[in-house]
């Protein structure tokens, strides 16, 4: 009688496990952390290049009980009016700011930031700062523009010329937004100058 059991391939031999230094894990952990900020700005861009407003609803088809008066008034519309950040709030606000912190840090600071002088003040907390925020945000925003491909081949050399450079002179100017924060990175100081008192008048004045 002839033995019929099954034919089993000889087992491999394990694999040697594959073993990463620990320098080499600081490194892979440093470049991944880069990475998903990058990703994470890039989804922020797509978003907002993706966006597209709602068309308009036709005449007498809104189902809303809004009258069209009231549809017709930028006032009464849904959403921030422009995607500036000082015309946004709150949490919208909060997530505009980080991510332009994002930009600032792996983008603008390593290939624009310079030394820190005293002509030339930085502050680490340019966050606080309302001038630097309205700024560099505006910066971002031509920044998002003007490396589009849309831009064509011009659009980063129009972005130096034309935002980046003006930016720079009324951002690191020695009687700009951080002229009392201290230059020395080994006595860090962060102080918001005051802006001048609104003037009130009386009604009917």
């Amino acid at each position: 009688m002839s033995d019929t059991s099954p034919i089993t391939p000889a087992s491999a031999p394990d694999p040697d496990p594959f073993r990463v230094s620990d320098g080499d894990l600081d490194d892979l952990a440093s470049t991944l952390a880069k990475t998903m900020a990058e990703v994470r700005q890039h989804g922020v861009i797509l978003d907002r290049l993706g966006s597209e407003p709602e068309p308009a609803p036709a005449a007498g088809q809104r189902g809303d009980g809004v009258p069209e008066a009231e549809a017709d008034n930028p006032e009464q519309a849904d959403g921030p009016a422009s995607v500036f950040i000082l015309a946004l709030g709150g949490e919208e606000y909060s997530v505009e700011l980080a991510a332009l912190g994002d930009w600032v840090n792996y983008l603008f600071l390593p290939v624009y930031g310079r030394e820190i002088s005293t002509t030339r003040p930085w502050c680490a907390q340019w966050h606080e700062h309302p001038e630097a925020v309205a700024r560099l945000h505006a910066l971002w925003l031509a920044w998002q523009q003007l490396t589009d491909t849309e831009a064509g081949l011009a659009g980063p050399s129009t972005w130096h010329r034309d935002h980046l450079d003006q930016a720079l002179v009324h951002l690191r100017a020695p009687d700009g937004p951080f002229a009392a924060c201290t230059t020395s990175p080994t006595r860090p100081n962060h102080r918001v100058l005051s802006t001048p008192a609104p003037e009130y008048t009386e009604a009917g004045a």
